[in-house]
């Protein structure tokens, strides 16, 4: 199949490529819930080594700058509590941590989690953060103008392979909250 976005060799459903994903990032495409059908979720292939972004749209197309997202997880505390959440935000953005995403988790402070919280919370790879499959009790913001999008580029849960996903399908997914302002230029 071909691929709606990027210069693929090929896109496959992602409930016909299960061994491809990771465990968590499986199990939520076998229970998968929502107005989009899981099989319009796509899985591509790609190599780790073109992982960085610049080098990542060279080779796969230049229009992918403006078509992903990043999966960034960030620890919200208050009070000697922390509250473990998910952000997806354009790729082309930065993260407000410190505005929206503090306010909205009610925090004192807010920051990016560590890689070992990020991997070890997640079961993920680092670099391959997905909202698909994350914690289905955890906050998962989402920026408006990810939702918006066609299509939207993100991790696959490993570094290598990743995600088309229409966005309308993010705001269908497990303690989705849908933004504005999330992702700031």
């Amino acid at each position: 199949m071909r691929a709606p976005i990027g210069d693929f060799d090929a896109a496959t459903p992602v409930p016909d490529c299960l061994p491809e994903l990771t465990a968590p990032v499986a199990d939520a495409v076998r229970n998968w819930q929502g107005a989009v059908p899981a099989d319009r979720v796509l899985y591509v292939e790609t190599d780790p080594r073109w992982a960085d972004t610049a080098v990542f749209v060279e080779h796969y197309g230049r229009e992918l700058l403006e078509q992903s997202a990043n999966c960034v997880v960030v620890a919200g505390k208050r009070g000697g509590e922390t509250t473990l959440a998910a952000c997806v935000v354009l790729s082309t953005t930065r993260l407000d941590v410190n505005g929206v995403v503090r306010r909205r988790l009610g925090a004192r402070k807010a920051s990016f989690a560590s890689m070992e919280t990020a991997t070890g919370e997640t079961g993920m790879e680092y670099g391959g953060i997905t909202p698909v499959g994350l914690p289905a009790d955890w906050p998962l913001l989402i920026d408006s103008a990810v939702v918006d999008l066609p299509y939207v580029l993100v991790g696959s849960g490993r570094r290598r392979g990743k995600l088309l996903v229409p966005g309308k399908a993010l705001a269908d997914l497990p303690g989705a909250e849908v933004l504005e302002g999330l992702g700031v230029a």
